[in-house]
């Protein structure tokens, strides 16, 4: 599969701080790949590298095949950016507006397509001074799409999006992926991410702490808990004997950490509270989430 983006040793420094420390990484045709980090991980200067606004101190980049330090009008015309904030004439309309940055471009998408991707069709004719904040981070998107780009950066797209407008904005993002369009995508919303990403990085301290997809990083995480409400009666052995369980701990619930290897271990807790007649109150098996890999790899759940 042909990488769209290729970056090996990339270093950035701002004085004695070192923002972005000997990443590397590539992001492949066709594919959502999500670049997460808190504040100050480096994410943003990593991408501001990528799309020619910084200029790396060491290491080599590649996007689309040329360095971004070099990159000329057509390949600025392959590119569309979303950036965190923008700034547009609150007198003009959502088409004018539209209308006017797609005459940027050789290829651009229809302008009324672009509008009903983003779920702004109807406000084509109100002025974007009138907008709420939800609806001008539509005009944002509608913005870095409407070129038609063969490489997206989505910075924070859904900031400010209620939790249904998200979700059907998610819709949007998978359908620019499945129609070709590569996507480098950062977000703190880690359901998003898990959601969204073929493949993600996670920064912390400037450098890549973590990479896969969401399912092999959880994996790599190990344990599974199952957990339940159990009577003081009942003894940690007791529970230990039964489902052969070294890891165990007991506070308001008993939780058992587990591997991979979940049904025989609840079986037997099953069939030992039915032959009994213990109660499991609240019984739930519970797997690592993505939010439990980025707390861990970036050291924010110490």
């Amino acid at each position: 599969m042909t990488n769209v983006i290729e970056v090996s040793h990339l270093t950035k420094r701002f004085g004695a701080l070192v923002a972005v420390d000997d990443v590397s990484f590539d992001v492949r045709e066709g594919e959502i790949f999500g670049l997460l980090g808190e504040n100050g991980a480096g994410k943003t200067t990593t991408i501001e590298i990528l799309e020619g606004f910084q200029r790396a101190d060491h290491g080599s980049v590649q996007v689309l095949g040329v360095d971004p330090r070099h990159g000329h009008r057509h390949w600025r015309d392959r590119i569309g950016l979303v950036l965190q904030e923008s700034d547009f004439d609150p007198v003009h309309t959502v088409n004018e507006t539209l209308s006017l940055f797609a005459g940027f471009f050789s290829n651009p998408r229809d302008v009324s397509e672009t509008l009903q991707l983003v779920g702004l069709a109807d406000k084509a004719g109100e002025r974007v001074g009138r907008l709420s904040g939800g609806q001008k981070r539509r005009v944002d998107v509608a913005l870095g799409i409407v070129g038609n780009p063969a490489l997206l950066f989505l910075d924070e797209p859904t900031t400010g999006f209620d939790p249904v407008a998200r979700r059907e904005f998610w819709s949007v993002i998978q359908g620019l992926r499945d129609s070709g369009t590569s996507i480098v995508l950062t977000t703190h919303y880690m359901e998003e991410a898990e959601r969204l990403c073929d493949r993600l990085a996670i920064m912390a301290r400037g450098r890549i702490v973590a990479e896969g997809t969401s399912s092999s990083l959880i994996s790599a995480m190990g344990a599974t808990t199952i957990r339940f409400e159990l009577s003081t009666e009942v003894t940690i052995e007791t529970v230990r004997s039964v489902t052969g369980a070294q890891f165990i701990e007991r506070d308001k619930v008993v939780s058992v950490l587990l591997g991979d290897d979940v049904q025989p271990v609840l079986l037997r807790l099953l069939s030992w509270s039915e032959s009994t007649g213990v109660l499991l109150r609240g019984l739930e098996v519970v797997r690592p989430t993505l939010n439990d890999v980025f707390l861990g790899a970036t050291g924010s759940g110490e």
